[in-house]
């Protein structure tokens, strides 16, 4: 029997990457989204690939969304053995003018949401006797550009929050690792300039297949003492020292 990943914020960029990824690796795979246009679109194609895939609406910001993703999940497939929680959203406001709306919005979609993923899912991986979590955060949890106070934060939440379920959920035999991408490319990778690739030092730019690799990795049930981990995916740069010419 097939097992079966959730992953959310698929319908797009690293998202649609991973989906497509543990499809070829034969999961089930729940595509959870707002965009219904383009996650519809992956699930036929999947689909007419020979792969289970199904689309599911679902935003992660309210919490009886997620309660719905989870149910409807369940009606289609007979586990749940894999989460990944990618979905989430960044805007650069100067922080004196960040209204309280839009921070608890941006937290709510990155890591709230991840929180609440995770405690609806758990149920039913504990009847699996086994499961795994995969929280994708971003390298602004270590550093940061500025004006990105609600997103590094958010994310900074991602890996605190990682290592305190892993804790958690060790007794359900549940793994739960993150993924910190640096610049993860989703648009046209020919567009990019040769000093974009050059100043990382593997010599290119990430693209979503890097992060889709490192989930059916994380995932594997024989990488089960991986656990409360964060993993930097960002060609090297978060251990590069950089100073003004």
């Amino acid at each position: 029997m097939n097992r079966t990943v959730i992953v959310t914020g698929a319908s797009n960029g690293i998202g649609k990457a991973v989906a497509k990824a543990f499809a070829w690796n034969y999961y089930n795979v729940v595509i959870a989204d707002l965009d219904k246009e383009n996650g519809n679109a992956l699930q036929d194609e999947l689909l007419s690939d020979g792969r289970q895939a199904q689309y599911i609406y679902c935003d992660v910001s309210d919490p009886k969304s997620i309660q719905n993703l989870v149910k409807e999940a369940l009606k289609r497939y007979p586990t749940i053995d894999v989460l990944i929680n990618n979905a989430g959203i960044s805007e650069f406001i100067r922080p004196d003018e960040l209204s309280v709306e839009k921070w608890d919005q941006i937290l709510n979609t990155n890591l709230r949401a991840s929180f609440l993923m995770t405690r609806e899912v758990v149920p039913h991986m504990k009847k699996n006797e086994k499961g795994s979590v995969v929280n994708i955060a971003s390298t602004r949890a270590l550093m940061s550009e500025k004006n990105s106070e609600a997103y590094a934060a958010s994310k900074g939440g991602l890996l605190a929050l990682t290592h305190s379920q892993a804790l958690s959920y060790s007794e359900d035999n549940i793994t739960v690792n993150c993924i910190s991408p640096g610049w993860i490319h989703t648009g046209d990778y020919e567009k990019l300039r040769d000093i974009d690739h050059e100043q990382h030092p593997s010599k290119r730019v990430g693209k979503p297949d890097d992060i889709a690799r490192t989930c059916l990795f994380l995932t594997d049930p024989e990488n089960d003492f991986i656990n409360g981990e964060n993993i930097v995916i960002d060609g090297g740069m978060t251990r590069k020292m950089i100073y003004e010419h």
